[in-house]
């Protein structure tokens, strides 16, 4: 089959073995596969991510000197029939993990089994979900990235009398700003400095979008969350006596150094802060600040089995309308190219690859 591979930090295009499918495991055809900024992020980064991978106690996932068919946000079509279960022809999502008698692995960032990239897969039957309703395969190809969303919010453990922010507006940040939709936020306020990106933030459900060359997003979030009569700094207000502001939650969706501190810095007291960017580099923060503001952060990764299929459903039944991140497809040939082109937030917010076009 034809695939993208990752070999010595650059794509190429190339021939590699169709893949086998172990006991319990089927070959599906990709039909659609988002590019990552976690793809972006490996290209450049590899070494270190399996680096950080390895000081966090995590198992060792790929190995940068060998071969890798990327791709993890996919929609797929079952190619034979699944015994007990789906007809050939089915369209499918999984969570992008597969595993047999030597383990789990990570599909998208395994050496041993392609990812989206390609134009076959190995998944596990137990893990397949039927696309539902009819959702177009460009949708279903999204619930990987939206299901990040949905769980940093879970994990924020929000309420509707919280005022969220989002800071960065890229597939991450809009993935946290529908999350918030859904569950009833309001207003979400959203900041980026792209106009593109503003623009589709407010498609995907934020209510004020902020461009931070322009104006401070916290000082609009207090605009929002400070009750009339309040004085945020008053001995009153700390001793916490008379109207009160509203809880802050801000969600920090860039991953580039220094933002965490900007955002430590400009946080309301008692804000809970998520950290849902993936920062590649050594940051600094100042404990201290947090430490005067009391100020809770939160780091998340990924999703739990159940939030995926959540996720999905959502998409499935116009809970979430996630077709607008979508800005380009591009067939194998041109998925380096894509590469590229995602460095430019005014132009591309989602590009998918379809292996077939």
């Amino acid at each position: 089959m034809r695939a993208v591979v990752m070999r010595n930090q650059q794509l190429v295009v190339d021939s590699i073995p169709d893949p086998t499918p172990a006991p319990g495991q089927i070959v599906v055809k990709t039909l659609a596969c988002g590019i990552c900024g976690s793809d972006l992020h490996a290209l450049k980064f590899a070494d270190r991510m399996v680096d950080t991978a390895r000081r966090s106690g995590l198992p060792a996932f790929m190995d940068p000197a060998r071969d890798i068919v990327m791709g993890h946000e996919f929609c797929a079509e079952v190619v034979d029939s699944v015994v007990g279960g789906l007809a050939a022809g089915t369209r499918v999502c999984s969570m992008p993990i597969a595993f047999d008698a030597s383990g789990i692995k990570t599909i998208g960032y395994s050496n041993d089994l392609p990812g989206g990239y390609g134009e076959y897969m190995v998944l596990n039957e137990m893990l397949l979900l039927p696309v539902p309703n009819g959702l177009a395969t460009e949708v279903a190809a999204l619930t990987e990235p939206m299901a990040v969303g949905w769980h940093a919010v879970n994990k924020a453990n929000f309420t509707t009398n919280d005022v969220p922010l989002v800071v960065g507006c890229g597939p991450v940040g809009l993935a946290v700003i529908a999350a918030l939709k859904v569950k009833g936020a309001a207003p979400i306020i959203a900041a980026d400095y792209s106009p593109k990106r503003r623009e589709l933030a407010l498609q995907l459900g934020a209510d004020v979008v902020i461009d931070p060359g322009v104006g401070s997003p916290y000082a609009s979030w207090a605009a929002h969350a400070v009750p009339e009569g309040c004085d945020p700094n008053s001995a009153m207000t700390l001793m916490g006596m008379g109207p009160q502001p509203r809880p802050g939650l801000i969600f920090e969706c860039v991953g580039v150094p220094g933002v965490l501190q900007q955002v430590v810095v400009g946080a309301p007291r008692h804000a809970r802060i998520v950290v849902v960017g993936v920062c590649m580099e050594s940051d600094t923060i100042e404990p201290a600040i947090g430490i005067n503001k009391e100020l809770n952060i939160q780091f998340v990764l990924g999703y739990t089995p159940q939030e995926f299929a959540e996720t999905l459903g959502l998409l499935a039944e116009g809970k979430i309308d996630a077709l607008p991140m979508i800005t380009g497809k591009v067939g194998i040939d041109a998925i380096a190219g894509a590469f590229a082109d995602l460095a430019h937030p005014d132009r591309h917010a989602k590009i998918l690859a379809e292996p077939w076009r």
